[in-house]
């Protein structure tokens, strides 16, 4: 299983708008015929700051191919980038232990 976190610090638009179009592009990863079921993604914002943190988890490197060619993806990647000021950090990380349970 791959694990890809992507994180930013929210600096411009609403907060509220962004999470429109957060939903917006889970709603695509749910609803494509090629991706559904394919990706697990959640995202989370700190409390009591300007961090978020999106967590994918893809079942292979062959649906990470077919995302990156939807335009949905180019456009949801390209308003992640404008949000956080152009500072996008996305790090492939690795499972090294984890509990039974899985939320």
């Amino acid at each position: 299983m791959k694990l890809f976190m992507i994180k930013y610090l929210f600096k411009t638009g609403t907060a509220e708008a962004w999470h429109k179009q957060v939903a917006e592009f889970i709603k695509n990863l749910d609803n494509d015929p090629d991706l559904k079921g394919k990706i697990s993604y959640r995202v989370m914002k700190e409390k009591e700051g300007p961090g978020y943190y999106h967590l994918a988890s893809p079942v292979d490197d062959q649906v990470v191919k077919v995302l990156q060619q939807k335009d949905f993806f180019k456009r949801y990647s390209e308003a992640t980038r404008i949000v956080g000021g152009g500072e996008v950090e996305v790090l492939p990380l690795e499972i090294v232990g984890e509990t039974a349970y899985k939320a």
